[in-house]
């Protein structure tokens, strides 16, 4: 293999794998190990504003850092997507469970 389709192959492994954690951690029934992950994310989304060189201008400081926010983002809002669905279908579930044995009495 080359080099570059080995590191490409590690990459989409350790995304998958991030997130097949990201919804295992979800499904908890603490809902705060679901918000690690995506925490997480969001604090090397500031580490990455913290690196970012001034070049001269507001206009394109402006947005440079807009930009930076919105892609070093990415992650965090994927994580959240999962964390919000996995949290969405437990209290679905328990709601229908409720309901089940509300219909017994």
């Amino acid at each position: 293999m080359h080099k570059v389709t080995l590191a490409l192959l590690i990459v989409l492994l350790a995304g998958a794998g991030l997130i097949w954690l990201q919804a295992l951690l979800s499904k908890r029934p603490s809902k705060w190990l679901g918000l690690i992950l995506p925490i997480i994310s969001f604090g090397f989304s500031v580490l990455y504003l913290l690196n970012i060189a001034d070049t001269g201008s507001l206009w394109q400081n402006s947005l440079l850092v807009v930009s930076t926010l919105l892609l070093s983002n990415i992650p965090t809002l994927i994580f959240l997507a999962i964390y919000f669905a996995c949290r969405e279908k437990m209290a679905r579930k328990a709601q229908l469970e409720k309901m089940n044995i509300q219909d017994l009495n």
